[in-house]
């Protein structure tokens, strides 16, 4: 064969290429170019690598639903994020795609915005590919019945984070409760006992869950929840920011905050430098979730840290193992979280 027809000949370029002209511009096998398509450790390195640049050579494109069909097997999962600007479920993504692509299935992405109405589209037209299966984030408001009837009743679904009531699918989800009972009681310890529970939304079960280990962590130590001192924001750093001075309308102020995330907690720190305060030294902050920035913010922030890449891989791991076992019980798997203690929490008064 002469391996210049198809760089040269205008009619050779426009025409499909196919295994057998990758096999044969490299004196291989069509089984062993087939072997590499599938990341076989069967063939060797030097193979596979020849095999790898005749693909580049002549811009071969792997025709994955093709494959799908010829196996009956869908090589996709579909990743369904409720905010993805947040830093969290951008690592969080990045490490299911990561162990997705190293068991050979592409992530399919999308986000809904913390909007109900636009995960169902979202999940529509995901499902419009077949994927194997669904890793979902719920958008605030979701409804189990219609996030169902979007998904269909035969494709396993992993729910990450938030609660999707009567689902009956498998969940994955942070120890919010005692994450937030770790930060009150590190606050306490420093001579708080005015402590603000800042951001998110109580509608959430992961805000819900967070606030419960807040007031549990405060009647431990004789203290009540102070309604006033529950501010609600949506979970970004700049409405967070925004809201700072509600903290201050408060009689009386309270002299620290445990936030609802780091995204929040960062954007609290930006609205208390704002108004003349210094985190870390007249105010008290801790979030969650422990995002790359929070070790780099100014002050480094206390946090909880959840490792949102290793909880991708994990839900990807989930979510895969499903495939195999359709029929058993659904699991609930929760993981702990733990308190990284930097200078954005400080003691009351200190100077």
């Amino acid at each position: 064969m002469d391996r210049s027809k198809f760089v040269n000949d205008p009619a050779a370029r426009r025409r499909k290429i196919t295994l057998a002209d990758v096999a044969a511009g490299c004196g291989v096998s069509r089984a062993t170019v087939s072997l590499v398509l599938r990341r076989s450790p069967l063939v060797n390195a030097a193979t596979r690598a020849r095999v790898e640049a005749e693909f580049q050579r002549l811009g071969y494109v792997y025709n994955r639903s093709a494959a799908s069909l010829r196996s009956r097997r869908s090589s996709s999962v579909a990743l369904v994020i409720n905010d993805l600007s947040n830093p969290f479920f951008a690592e969080f993504a990045a490490g299911v795609d990561e162990a997705l692509a190293a068991a050979g299935y592409v992530t399919l992405l999308g986000s809904t915005g913390e909007s109900a109405e636009r995960q169902q589209a979202v999940l529509a037209s995901l499902m419009e590919h077949d994927p194997a299966g669904v890793i979902l984030s719920p958008a605030e408001g979701s409804d189990a019945r219609r996030v169902c009837q979007a998904v269909g009743a035969h494709t396993p679904v992993l729910v990450f984070n938030r609660e999707l009531a009567a689902s009956g699918w498998d969940h994955l989800g942070l120890d919010n409760r005692d994450g937030a009972r770790q930060a009150t009681e590190h606050l306490l310890a420093l001579g708080h006992t005015r402590i603000a529970f800042f951001g998110g939304h109580a509608g959430s079960s992961s805000c819900r869950q967070r606030r419960e280990g807040y007031a549990a962590a405060l009647a431990a130590a004789g203290l009540a929840v102070q309604p006033q001192w529950l501010v609600e924001t949506a979970p970004t750093r700049l409405e967070a920011a925004g809201q700072a001075g509600a903290l201050f309308a408060r009689d009386p102020a309270p002299t620290a905050a445990v936030c609802y995330n780091d995204a929040v907690a960062l954007g609290l720190m930006l609205g208390l430098l704002a108004r003349g305060r210094r985190p870390g030294v007249d105010f008290a902050v801790t979030g969650f979730d422990d995002i790359p920035e929070a070790a780099l913010s100014v002050p480094p922030l206390t946090t909880l840290a959840a490792d949102p890449r290793a909880r991708g891989r994990q839900a990807a791991a989930l979510v895969l193992a499903r495939l195999g076992q359709r029929e058993a019980i659904a699991v609930q798997t929760i993981v702990p979280v733990q308190l990284r203690v930097r200078a954005s929490s400080c003691a009351p008064g200190r100077p």
